[in-house]
């Protein structure tokens, strides 16, 4: 472990380090105008349409614009690519387009571009990655003006403006066409982006490294505003120590995702910076209430679930091993997300109340169960040793996320700790959806009621109306106790000490505001 060596033995390791992993590579910084960015995992298409790749994602912030996308500072949709919209109905969705915008092969977007776009989007023959998402709300879309289109809705939806912003890349007319025109071509721009963000892929190699540059036809009066520094190349670099060798060796700028013991150890150093900033992530154990595993499992008794969550020590896990900006919590979402009400029952640290509990229905000499998990494997095991003090035995299932799916769907699964990102979306909506309707297998409770309020709050675009549902469905599901939330999610990053990075609110970092000191 990085932590147990002396910092001099550190250095000393990680700058021999860089003369053997990366010989030859250029010095790249502010002297040249050059940002480079360490992905753990490589990039193997450009084209955002078809992967949901969390590397892709922070890529496409810079190549591309789609018509919305989410204020920095506010974390709410807004125009991006769009000039203004107007809702004439609850499922009639008017777009005015912003003059412009270009591509970066100098074509200029218009509403054939959109229609275009969506289109193929809607083309359930095309398969986008997010198309299956996008057609369950939008019917059609429509040309009214050499500018401006219409969205018409299958039924009134409040995402609809962060599936634009976040789902659908705006594409040419004709970017993925062939000879026959019933079979366009989804791999036109793996290798080869046509788009019209800030920065233009320049050189691409699958699985190496991506190099980006400024694109000069950016338009003046985008919200993201123009970027500072000229040229991006975003490398892959698997190994933690390779990108902390180089990181010192100014083979590297900026790295992501940074473990926090690495992170506190090498930003003691002066040519480097330890940033740590939010994350929409949030991590909870979600329980068999509703009988999956057999109808008496010890987890379709109230006083159980609520045993479960007076006994673990939130607040200790966050202190010693999470850290950063992480953050308690006790309902089912994150604070920062539209509608995630914090008014819910509260079940503080409290072991002697577990053990009342437990007692109270009829285990009071606690029970043995199996503790399914796939990530963050410290953090289970601290709730297994809380567990432990109050008489519960829980047998780790340390598992790949694929196999603990598997698992659930065949009703194995009496708890599993987990963790959801919502796509770095501000609103309860990207949690709630997809833990609490009756047709997900990562729902364990059974519980039609708080289906019914969060299939509500998904169908009105009535932000008082959304809220007032979500705040009965968390209460619900905090006074049942259907999970134990634990903590909000934390990231950590390591950057040059000349370059200027802030992390953002929603853990989705926007390279393209970087700039150099």
């Amino acid at each position: 472990m990085i932590r147990m060596l002396g910092r001099a033995a550190l250095v000393a390791g990680l700058l021999t380090s860089a003369v053997f992993l990366a010989p030859g590579t250029a010095v790249a910084g502010k002297s040249d105008d050059t940002l480079v960015v360490a992905f753990q995992r490589s990039i193997d298409n450009l084209d955002r349409l078809f992967t949901v790749r969390r590397e892709m994602l922070i890529l496409s912030q810079l190549t591309d614009d789609g018509l919305f996308y989410a204020d920095p500072k506010t974390l709410k949709y807004i125009p991006l690519a769009a000039k203004s919209y107007k809702y004439i109905d609850p499922t009639t969705l008017d777009v005015v387009i912003r003059d412009g915008v270009k591509f970066h092969n100098g074509g200029t977007l218009n509403a054939d571009d959109v229609v275009y776009t969506y289109n193929l989007v809607l083309d359930k023959n095309f398969k986008t990655v997010q198309d299956k998402r996008v057609q369950r709300w939008l019917k059609s879309v429509t040309k009214t003006g050499p500018m401006s289109v219409r969205f018409k809705l299958k039924h009134p939806y409040p995402m609809a403006l962060r599936d634009m912003a976040v789902s659908v890349q705006l594409r040419k007319k004709g970017t993925y066409d062939t000879k026959d025109p019933k079979k366009p071509n989804p791999d036109s721009q793996v290798a080869a982006l046509n788009s019209n963000g800030p920065y233009k892929v320049v050189k691409f190699e699958p699985g190496k490294d991506v190099v980006l540059e400024r694109f000069d036809g950016y338009y003046k009066d985008s919200p993201k505003g123009r970027p500072a520094i000229k040229r991006i190349v975003i490398r892959a670099i698997p190994d933690w120590g390779t990108q902390q060798a180089e990181l010192l060796s100014g083979g590297v700028n900026w790295m992501y995702d940074v473990p926090s013991d690495v992170a506190q150890n090498i930003g003691k150093l002066s040519q480097v910076k330890a940033l740590n900033g939010p994350s929409m992530r949030v991590f909870w154990l979600s329980m068999d209430a509703a009988g999956y595993t057999g109808k008496d499992n010890p987890f379709t008794k109230l006083d159980v679930r609520r045993a479960m969550n007076y006994a673990i020590n939130r607040e200790a896990i966050v202190k010693n091993i999470v850290k950063g900006t992480s953050q308690v919590i006790y309902s089912a979402c994150n604070p920062v997300q539209f509608g995630c009400y914090q008014g819910v029952p509260k079940y503080k640290y409290d072991p002697a109340k577990a053990k009342k509990l437990l007692k109270a229905a009829g285990y009071p000499h606690g029970f043995t169960f199996d503790l399914w998990a796939y990530r963050e494997r410290p953090v289970a095991e601290a709730i297994m040793a809380d567990l432990a003090k109050v008489g519960i035995t829980a047998k780790l299932r340390y598992v790949t996320s694929s196999a603990l799916s598997r698992a659930r769907k065949s009703h194995e699964v009496p708890v599993y700790f987990a963790s959801w990102g919502s796509g770095s979306t501000a609103d309860t909506s990207m949690i709630a959806d997809q833990h609490w309707s009756m047709t997900t297998d990562r729902n364990l409770s059974g519980d039609k009621e708080v289906a019914k309020l969060v299939l509500a709050a998904d169908a009105t675009i009535d932000p008082k109306a959304r809220a007032e549902d979500y705040k009965k469905a968390l209460t619900r599901i905090a006074d049942k106790a259907y999970w134990v939330p634990l903590f909000s999610g934390t990231l950590d990053y390591l950057v040059s000490s000349d370059l200027a990075f802030t992390p953002p609110k929603d853990g989705l970092p926007r390279l393209y505001l970087a700039h150099w000191k």
